[in-house]
Order: structure tokens, then sequence, then C-alpha cells
């Protein structure tokens, strides 16, 4: 284990985040707001300690993967810590653990709430509360190795280990170029969202932290109903802008590098829209049956579809009296989550799609035992190791999964609030069903079960892997 290394990692981390509290203390100079003290004094914390551990640079310089999962996990660990102080200090958020649970929710792009009327709050708060869905998006490290031109074998496995999905590569020949590219995407797709809210009339604060929330696909709103009063066409916005930054990237830097016919032909996305259009079209129907105007039925399932399956979390109706048929659907596309390679979480439609490949290959095994078939994705053959990592990867989830349903239930609450209130985090959504639905919160839950879904939030932006290396004693050796 390379302690230095990681230190300095860590050190980079907390330097970038005080250097971004600057923009929610620029608002509260604005707003005329006092809090923008405690704004002031989380910045002056974070680059204290940052630059006390960013200001020796360690001879060593490579990391193994072991490290670089660990540097990932305990980046996010911090971002958390020290990103929930201007909640805490302020006493806008009294209870440190419930400023946690914010915060990292807003980091990890999940957008579950423990507030109970988020107008109440100052708005310089509200705006980096939102601000943690956009930074949290593309990734922190991502942001960190876009800007700091860093030397070593270790940008790659960071890279990698905070990225979402089965498997990442460069887009382009250096990974800091690629961090660029990246970061270049986000930005514009989140501004052209910002100035089209604006022309459709949305005030520039809600403006702004909408298209945070949607650019990271997080879903903290700021208002008590979330998405519910703006305006028809101000809904479609977001709809349309948060199915886009949950298509895979590469999709985007495909369509910037002229090849539209490879990026249109994507597995991928084209399985992840049938989903969208597919879920769109039941639940459609089933609020029609249920003597519901279609042109709102159709607007509402398509905003809640496109908002659950990127694992945005936004709402403009109340889902939970929903016919059961849309509520179980609903529930459903929670697991499956938007492209790899995208902001979104969940488990991801190209690991869905390989595993639904898989078994028709078993199943055609047992009819032509003698042939020897391959699974192909995006054109390409599927090599054994990303199949053998994605069982993994189900095995893992559903241990995590059960483990965490089990120690929230410890607080008595019902069946369909708990499951709910898991799947809601391990996949970075947002609301649930029951008392977390969309119109409830996650404030009755004990301070263990709020720790146990905090856990939950970053097992599920980090894919797994890199928190649950926390817990293996050999991985901390020092070499």
């Amino acid at each position: 284990m390379n302690y230095k290394y990681i230190r300095f990692i860590l050190g980079a981390v907390l330097i970038i985040c005080g250097m971004l509290m600057v923009l929610p203390c620029i608002v509260a100079v604005i707003y005329r707001e006092r809090e923008g003290l405690s704004l002031l004094i989380s910045c002056a914390i974070c680059l204290l300690i940052g630059f006390l551990c960013f200001n020796k640079k360690p001879t060593r310089t490579n990391i193994y993967t072991k490290d670089s999962l660990i540097a990932v996990a305990l980046s996010w660990i911090t971002l958390g810590l020290f990103g929930a102080l201007p909640f805490f200090i302020s006493g806008a958020i009294p209870n440190y653990i419930d400023a946690l649970f914010e915060t990292v929710s807003g980091f990890t792009t999940t957008g579950s709430s423990i507030l109970q009327s988020v107008e109440d709050m100052p708005k310089c708060l509200l705006f980096w509360r939102s601000f943690t869905h956009w930074i949290g998006g593309m990734g922190i490290l991502v942001f960190m190795l876009a800007l700091l031109p860093m030397t070593g074998g270790y940008q790659m496995n960071l890279m990698k280990a905070e990225s979402p999905g089965p498997k990442v590569g460069k887009l382009v020949p250096k990974v800091q170029s690629t961090a660029k590219m990246l970061y270049f995407i986000y930005i514009v797709m989140t501004v052209l969202q910002i100035v089209l809210l604006i022309i459709a009339r949305m005030p520039v604060f809600d403006a702004v932290t909408i298209a945070f929330g949607s650019a990271g696909t997080g879903g903290f709103g700021v208002r008590n109903d979330s998405c519910g009063s703006y305006s028809s066409l101000q809904q479609m916005i977001i709809a349309v802008f948060i199915l886009a930054f949950g298509v895979n990237f590469n999709v985007y830097f495909l369509i910037l590098r002229g090849k539209i016919s490879d990026a249109l032909s994507s597995e991928e996305v084209r399985g992840y829209f049938t989903i969208v259009l597919g879920s769109v079209a039941i639940i459609t129907l089933s609020l029609i049956f249920k003597d519901k105007d279609p042109v709102y039925a159709l607007r509402d399932s398509f905003f809640t579809v496109a908002s659950i399956i990127t694992t945005t979390g936004f709402g403009t109706a109340d889902f939970d009296k929903w016919p059961q048929i849309a509520r179980t659907l609903l529930v459903c596309i929670m697991f499956v989550g938007a492209c790899a390679g995208s902001t979104g979480g969940g488990m991801k439609v190209s690991r869905i799609m390989i595993m639904f490949k898989t078994v028709k290959k078993e199943i055609r095994h047992f009819l032509y035992s003698k042939n020897i078939e391959k699974i192909r994705f995006e054109k390409k053959i599927v090599e054994h190791e990303v199949i053998r990592s994605i069982n993994v990867f189900v095995m893992a989830y559903l241990f995590i999964y059960v483990t965490s349903f089990l120690l929230i239930s410890l607080d008595g609450k019902d069946f369909t609030t708990n499951f709910t209130a898991v799947a809601a985090t391990i996949n970075n959504i947002g609301p649930g069903l029951g008392e977390v639905g969309a119109t409830g919160n996650f404030s009755s839950y004990s301070w263990l079960s709020k720790l146990v879904l905090i856990f939950d939030m970053l097992a599920g932006r980090l894919e797994l892997f890199p928190i649950l290396m926390l817990f293996v004693p050999k991985a901390w050796k020092k070499f």
C-alpha cells in the first residue's frame, strides 16, 4: 500500500472541494445570507488540511490496482465528511449524521433526503446541495485528473475505479485528455439545459440547480414538490436531458468525431431506449385505465420513467398512488439503471443485456451441446473475464442488498419501505415507496440505518468493490 500517494490524492480532493465551495459562497453574497459564513469556514478547513496533505509529493508515484480502489473509496468518504460541514456548522442540519447522509446522497447523485422542507433552507446551502450532484456526477477524481498534470501508472486505475459500468477505456490516448473530453461534454450539456430552462421562463436559480441535478442524475430539487409545480414545457426539457445524461458518454464522443453511424448503432443505447419506451407505454396505459387524462398520463409516465431509469429521482407525481403494475415496473427499472459510462446509477443496461445473452447461450448449449457459441455485445466478442466480473458483481450486489435490508429492518418499518429504501440508495435513485416514497423522506430512520444507507449509496456509486476493499485487511499491508 502506497500510503503517501493516497495521502497526496486525498489532499488534492480536499483542495478541489474547498475551491468548489467558493461558488455557493458567491451565492450567499448575492442573496445576502449569513449562512455563507459556514461555507467560508468549511472552505478554509478543506484548503488548510488539503494543502497539508498535498504539500509534499511522494517519490514513488506508481500504485497497485488495490491502492487505486482504496484511494477512490477514501476520497469519496472524505468528500462526504468535509462536504457535510456547511450544513452542520450553519445549523441548517444540526445532526451531523443527517448532514452526512444529505451530503453523501448529493455526491453519490442519489437524491435521498432527510429534509422535511427544502424551501426553508438558505439558497446558498441549496446551491451547495445541488452542486454536490454535479461534482459527483462525472466524479471528483476524473475532475482532478482533468485539472492536475500528474504522472504515474495509477491514472487509468483511478478512472476505472470511479467510473460507473462494467468496462472503462480511454477515449483518446492520454488519460488527462480523456478526462478533459468527458468534462467538456458534461459542461456543454449542463449549460445547454440551463439556457433552455431559462428560455422556458424558469427562474435562474431553479434552472441552475435543476440542471446540476439533471447532469449528475441526482434529483435534489429546490421546491418541496420537486418538479411538480414547473410548467409542462420545463418538465419535458428536464426529462429529455436526464435521459440524455443516462446515455454512455462514449456515444457523444463518437458524434463529436463525426462517427454518427457508430454512435447510433450502439447496442446498449438501443436497449436503453427500448426499455424506456416500453415502460412508458405500459405505465401510460395503466394510468389511462385508472381514468387519468391520456395527455397527463403520458407526460407523468414519461417524466417518471426517465427519472427512475436514470436514477435521477425528480418527481412530478406521487407514483406511490399509481396502479400496482406501474409501481412494480418502476421498481424493476430501479435495478436496471442507465447506460455504462453515463452519470446514472443502477446495475447498468449493458450488464443486464450481457446477463440475458449469457442465459440464452446456456439454453442453446443444452440444445446443441456440440456448438461453441460466443457472446457478442456492441459487435465485439465478450471475453470470459467480463462475464466473470459481471457474475461476481451481481453476487456482491445481492449480498450487500440482503445484509442492508436485514439491518435497517431493525427499525421496524414495513417491508415495502425497507426494500425500496435499500433499492433507492444502492442504485442511487433517491425516492422509493411507502414512507420513503415521492412525498416522503428518510428522516425517520435511526442513526444506524442511516449509516447503512450511506454505505449503500457509496457502494452503489463506486460499483461496490472500492468500498468493499476497505474491509480487506491484506489490502492495507504496506509493501
